[in-house]
């Protein structure tokens, strides 16, 4: 029987690197299949025991180049401290290239030498040495040993194009007819454009693996141990199944177990979703991780550790990051095989010229009388033309166009994103979204405000605010989510409310008070029932809502209907993304004839009702086969693993901690209404991408041949390869005229 293990590793940080373990991993003899996540630089094994043992697949890691860590995931103070130190690179690069930028500018637009031709063309080099051999040297260690094993990433590139235009400079004291001004100082503002994009990488690292932290830190850290006749606080841990617990009001259940003795309302929300708390008694089970409200319970274990319902849900998470393959970026695919054709073509260049001198400079001419960039009649010959072609065609194949044209396109488009209300967490999500054919719905506090109000008074015989005034000063203390529902309303109504005397809490049905020389009974219809009172029997438009009853010792005096409303625009956005052809959806941890009322005012056709956390993971698999590319929308915790299952997961702003750091989209404002802003943003995001990887390819196709033919001048190249990174920059800002 197969087994799966998970192995941390350091050091992973493109697309290409990922692509090498998973590659070297499923080579090894006894690996049936390894995935790298890249997001939680973490390895996924399914491996045949006995065949493999773990020190060979750690082994293995290693000789790549990477680091594999003692314990999965990375605490918060590392990854604080890993973005600190990319933040330190990049500014310690960026000093240096402004300084270099200086020199250049000076030189280039100016034909000035601040300090000497000699004294300045020095500076420039010493600065661009040091930056690549202190705070850039992990680009070349990572280059070398993505060479070494047979694979190109990006750092390769950028270990290319600025050795490239590093080396001009001495060989300039060897070769005639080489200016190296313009060349030595790009070195490293390629380097600084490359750390800010590491920078601004690190602080996105490992968000996922925090909604894992959050969700462990949920349960409760002590249990009150029943033993002998005797409370005795525990650590969980030593929680085992059989003990009796005791759980006093205001607690945390310890552990997944069934009640003995006691009833009590539960709020169950990390399960559910569900806004309004669940009365449990004797026999009933109750779920570690969820709160008892107001009653005393006795409750024997049934499952600790890693069997319980909250451990299940992290594992859960887990298994759906793990399947989730991250997108690559198109510039990290062409890399592949455009960083040995560049090379090769460079050495082709050289070759070219020092075998057929004669027929590259008649090509040369020829050329240069069709695009005049250079005097034909003051071009170098031999040594010195082979070396002015090959770097130019090195420099002019740097990779600052094709490198800057996703990454500018997404940063200018989540931008736009936080400035409307839309939290993008990772590209891919930005990239998906304009392909969703589906939207998955949670229902509380996504379609709803997630908070129970009255929506309907029935009054046999009080005045509305005076119903209200007495129904808020029965509940005046209580923090059930029905009675603030009540004592909410009577506020906005301007009820008038009263101390009241005699209080008693009827765990489970209502209460009970005396006010103003009354006696008051608040509660459920069985509670009225047991004071022998007769209930009136309503049909209501909302009758899908709870219904809190108002009576004195006589009758019943009012009916609160009270539930979760729906969001003022939620019909609204479910018209507009069906006007984009995608179909929405809704999943609800709520009975069905609460799940089709709501639908019903929705305008949606399909849902699924009474729906566990497995579930709706379950779901979200099933419709990622009929739809495709499928969204998950939900604030819950009990979501976390539905929208770690998605394509894209999506998080309202006013949700747990836990959806939210498992989502890979947050909307901020908590307003369904940047759904559709969302879907809109991503269209035009990528349309920007694609014109900007034609515009950097172009300037590759066209300018490439020429520098090959000698007819490029390396200060040109540099110039059409700034030219490149400007037109990719400025297009992506024009995004900001695209989406209103």
């Amino acid at each position: 029987m197969n087994s799966n293990i998970k192995i941390g590793i350091d050091g992973m940080h493109c697309a290409a690197c990922s692509a090498r373990v998973e590659k070297a991993l499923g080579e090894l003899k006894g690996v049936k299949s390894a995935h790298a996540n890249l997001a939680l630089e973490e390895a996924s094994l399914e491996i045949e025991p006995g065949r493999v043992s773990r020190q060979e697949i750690e082994k293995a890691i290693v000789a790549l180049g990477f680091t594999v860590r003692e314990e999965l995931g990375k605490d918060g103070d590392q990854l604080i401290l890993e973005a600190r130190r990319a933040r330190k690179r990049m500014l310690h690069i960026w000093f240096i290239a402004l300084v270099v930028s200086i020199f250049m500018v000076a030189h280039m637009f100016f034909d000035f030498h601040i300090l000497g031709s000699l004294t300045d063309g020095w500076i420039v080099f010493l600065l661009s040495l040091y930056a690549m051999v202190f705070p850039a040297r992990g680009v070349y260690r990572s280059a070398f040993i993505s060479l070494k094993t047979g694979s190109a990433n990006m750092d390769v590139l950028i270990a290319m194009g600025t050795l490239a235009s590093l080396l001009v400079w001495p060989l300039s004291f060897f070769i005639k007819d080489i200016n190296p001004h313009a060349f030595s100082g790009i070195a490293a503002m390629i380097l600084a454009f490359h750390h800010t994009g590491r920078y601004l990488e690190s602080q996105a690292r490992g968000k996922a693996s925090e909604a894992i932290r959050k969700l462990m830190n949920l349960g409760a850290k002590t249990a009150i141990l029943w033993e002998d006749g005797v409370e005795k606080e525990v650590p969980i841990r030593k929680v085992q199944p059989g003990d009796i617990l005791i759980v006093k009001a205001g607690m945390k259940i310890p552990t997944d177990a069934v009640i003995i003795e006691g009833k009590a309302n539960i709020d169950e929300a990390m399960v559910t979703g569900e806004s309004m708390p669940v009365s449990r008694k004797v026999g009933e089970r109750v779920l570690g991780a969820t709160l008892n409200v107001d009653g005393f319970l006795k409750v024997k274990a049934q499952k600790v550790g890693s069997d319980t319902f909250l451990a299940q849900v992290i594992q859960l998470v887990q298994d759906a990051q793990h399947s989730k393959v991250p997108v690559q970026l198109l510039a990290d695919k062409v890399t592949a095989v455009f960083v040995p054709i560049v090379i090769a073509l460079a050495a082709l260049t050289f070759a070219f010229w020092m075998i057929l001198p004669d027929t590259a400079q008649s090509i040369s001419v020829a050329l240069l009388q069709i695009i005049p960039l250079k005097d034909p009649d003051h071009l170098p010959t031999g040594l010195a033309a082979a070396l002015m072609a090959s770097i130019a065609t090195l420099v002019i194949a740097c990779p600052c166009a094709l490198g800057l044209a996703t990454p500018t396109a997404l940063m200018v488009g989540s931008g736009m994103g936080a400035r409307r209300g839309i939290l993008i967490r990772n590209s891919e999500a930005l990239q998906l979204m304009k392909d969703v054919k589906a939207i998955i719905f949670d229902k509380t506090g996504t379609l709803t405000h997630g908070k129970p109000e009255v929506i309907e008074i029935h009054l046999e015989t009080l005045d509305e605010k005076i119903a209200l005034g007495i129904a808020a000063s029965l509940e005046a203390g209580s923090a059930h989510p029905l009675a603030v529902a009540l004592v909410k309303a009577a506020q906005d109504a301007g009820a008038i409310t009263s101390e009241v005397q005699d209080f008693t809490n009827h765990i489970g049905q209502g209460v009970s008070a005396s006010l103003d020389g009354t006696r008051y009974i608040l509660g459920s219809r069985e509670f009225m029932e047991s004071a022998t009172l007769t209930v009136p029997e309503k049909s209501f438009e909302a009758d899908y809502a709870s219904r809190v009853y108002l009576a004195d010792e006589d009758r019943v005096l009012a009916i609160f209907l009270i539930a979760d409303a729906l969001r003022d625009n939620a019909p609204q956005v479910v018209a507009q993304l069906k006007q984009r052809g995608i179909t929405s959806i809704m999943i609800s941890g709520d009975n069905s004839q609460v799940a089709q009322a709501i639908v019903a005012q929705l305008g949606i056709s399909r849902y699924h009702a009474q729906a566990l956390p497995e579930d709706k993971a379950v779901l979200v698999k099933q419709l990622k086969q009929e739809f495709g590319t499928v969204a998950m929308v939900g604030d819950g915790i009990n979501d976390a693993p539905a929208l770690k299952t998605a394509d894209i997961g999506i998080a309202m702003g006013q949700g747990t901690d836990i959806a939210i750091e498992a989502a890979d989209i947050t909307i901020v404002r908590d307003d369904l209404a940047c759904l559709p802003t969302a879907v809109e943003l991503s269209i035009q995001t990528f349309r920007k991408i694609r014109q900007n990887l034609f515009w950097a390819f172009s300037y590759n196709l066209i300018a490439i041949p020429l520098a090959v033919f000698g007819v490029l001048h390396p200060v040109i190249a540099e110039i059409a390869m700034a030219s490149s990174s400007v037109t990719v920059v400025t297009n992506a800002n024009l995004l900001k005229q695209k989406v209103k």
